[in-house]
């Protein structure tokens, strides 16, 4: 009998228990992950005895147990095996990585990859390790039971929404994990709102912080580290669309969400740019922590593990345009604060994280470099060109502000080749909040007034679209500023780069512009009642205030050093300032101005003095 004819057979003896038996497994696998994952934040944010600890692993162990079961099961449901196993093949590595510790640990007594880790100096992989596969799991339960339930046709969730409502998931998860007693030190008590406000500040990519990065332990640096990686890409959000897009599908409305957010009109494909974006993400991040990894220097870390711990943290909260460091004071840490070579790699990681994958993706990738090579007219994207162009004119104009404004200050002590870099530095590190100078306004302006001035312009404008900064983006000030010179030459038209801009996309930016002037002028006002105690007792001016906010509100996360002294109002207010300005524009313009641009009858015409 040929291998056709037998699994014929047997697929025909399955068919009529499949859909019980998968629609069983999802349930049970949807519980035993619920409470795998209770029992490892039990297990991790508590501490137990070597008894207890015990007892609560083996319920782990339990669950990783039935992981293997069920997935063998689907494999054996499965009509076509090979395409199964083709289509969950991250799923089956991880399958095979458990199987394999599992005989180890039965039948040797030792658990191979911890044992590996714990060689290079990295005691915690294992929690960590564990930690992943129960949170992967529990999301592909979720997932699936989403797919076979009916939930979605009823709500019909709009995509904006569902941007907003990943973050904020995102935000509530962290601060809960934050809280727990092993992720702070035990000198630190971790509140509720220094917890959000942390969990807002990584999700929101933003960089602000109430608490010191040395106030966490190892496994509360974990945390933060997860936090800045999912809010810097919203993996969720991605994935919420993909659903969202196979259950119900997407009307016009909902596809020129997903066209703008990643500059693409082939939204059939999300699968594949979400594939594509985590796997290049993922490989900078490897690379740039390779790069910071020999350039430490020095004996800063305590072990082989805490310096590739350093390494990765860095490189991913400068990717993710994050501006979170694990030295206190950041980058101006006497540590780290005449590294150069370091702020070089940070420089280009921030770079490259605020350019914005399509650019990165149409300039660096091998299909467009061959298609470039062998068609040589062809050119680079008009959406990169803009991204490109313009973020080079923002750090040119920065680099040069500072250098000048700041030779006799913060850069009288440095070389012409280090102030080139210091300047460099802070004009690229615009949108990250990342500094290798004294922002801190408590005894006075570390830096003078007219830089400031300068950076509040620059954190304004921020980073290129699809990226992972914030502030209005380089192409919406690219066509503010193209419709402005229009308007001023008298020209017809709107152009940039031979390229006529639709009235819509002008009206686009100038909404997205006037939401930020909007946003941070309510917020500054508040902020000006709220912190009016600081502003009489502490020697603080307005400027540190608007500083904060603009810093806050366009995710960059550079401040005077007021952030921990905002009262408690003041932190709310802040924390609402980052999430509103890394989605907020988002889901404002597409929840109500698509409804306005889409009515079909039109007013007379009007006409009145403007100037």
């Amino acid at each position: 009998m040929s291998w056709n004819k037998f699994r014929e057979r047997i697929n025909l003896k399955l068919y009529g228990s499949k859909e019980s038996v998968l629609k069983s497994l999802r349930i049970i696998n949807l519980l035993v992950s619920v409470s795998a994952i209770g029992t490892l934040i039990y297990i991790y944010g508590f501490q137990h005895t070597t008894l207890e600890k015990e007892g609560l692993l083996n319920i782990i162990k339990g669950s990783f147990v039935f992981y293997i079961f069920q997935y063998f099961i689907r494999l054996i449901y499965d009509f076509q095996p090979k395409q199964f196993l083709r289509n969950t093949w991250f799923e089956g590595v991880i399958m095979l990585f458990l199987l394999i510790e599992g005989i180890s640990y039965n039948f040797f007594d030792l658990l191979l990859i911890e044992e590996i880790f714990q060689r290079m100096g990295i005691s915690s992989f294992t929690d960590i390790t564990t930690f992943f596969i129960q949170a992967y799991f529990f999301i592909v339960v979720f997932l699936e039971l989403k797919r076979s339930s009916s939930i979605f046709p009823k709500f019909k969730l709009h995509p904006a929404i569902v941007f907003m409502l990943s973050f904020l998931f995102i935000i509530i998860a962290g601060t809960g994990l934050l809280m727990l007693p092993e992720m702070s030190q035990p000198s630190v008590d971790v509140g509720f709102t220094d917890a959000f406000f942390m969990s807002t500040s990584a999700t929101c990519v933003t960089g602000l912080g109430v608490l010191e990065m040395s106030d966490f332990t190892y496994k509360g640096q974990v945390i933060i580290l997860v936090l800045i990686k999912l809010g810097g890409l919203n993996i969720i959000a991605f994935g919420f669309i993909f659903i969202l897009m196979n259950k119900i599908g997407l009307g016009v409305k909902q596809d020129s969400l997903v066209e703008d957010f990643v500059n693409t009109d082939a939204v059939h494909n999300t699968r594949n740019v979400l594939r594509k974006i985590v796997l290049w993400s993922i490989g900078i991040e490897l690379i740039g922590a390779m790069a910071l990894y020999p350039l430490w220097g020095g004996d800063h870390f305590q072990s082989f593990g805490d310096q590739i711990f350093s390494s990765i943290f860095h490189s991913v909260s400068a990717f993710n345009n994050a501006g979170l460091s694990l030295f206190d004071g950041g980058l101006y840490h006497e540590a780290v604060r005449n590294n150069y070579l370091v702020h070089l790699v940070i420089t280009i990681l921030v770079f490259f994280g605020a350019l914005g994958f399509v650019a990165i993706f149409n300039l660096f990738d091998p299909n467009s470099l061959r298609d470039r090579l062998q068609n040589p007219w062809k050119q680079i994207s008009f959406s990169t060109k803009i991204a490109l162009y313009f973020s080079l004119i923002f750090v040119v104009i920065g680099g040069v502000g500072f250098y000048i404004l700041e030779y006799n200050n913060s850069l009288a002590n440095q070389s012409v080749g280090e102030s080139v870099i210091t300047s460099l530095f802070q004009s690229v590190t615009r949108t990250s909040g990342f500094s290798t100078v004294d922002f801190d306004a408590s005894d006075g302006y570390g830096l003078g007034i007219p830089f400031m001035i300068l950076m509040l312009f620059l954190m304004f404008v921020g980073s290129s679209s699809s990226s992972t900064g914030g502030g209005i983006k380089t192409s919406t000030f690219a066509i503010i500023w193209a419709s402005f010179t229009k308007t001023i030459r008298g020209k017809k038209h709107t152009a940039i780069f031979n390229r006529t801009i639709s009235q819509d996309l002008i009206g686009k930016a100038f909404a997205v512009l006037l939401i930020f002037i909007g946003g941070n002028l309510i917020c500054i006002f508040a902020l000006s009642i709220t912190e009016a105690e600081i502003l009489a007792s502490q020697g603080r001016t307005i400027l540190d205030l608007v500083f904060e906010e603009v810093s806050a509100f366009g995710t960059v996360g550079l401040s005077t050093g007021i952030t921990a002294d905002l009262s408690e109002a003041g932190k709310y207010i802040i924390v609402v300032s980052m999430f509103v300005g890394r989605v907020g524009t988002l889901t404002i313009a597409y929840l109500f101005g698509k409804k306005l641009l889409s009515r079909n009858y039109k007013y007379p015409s009007g006409h009145t003095m403007v100037g």
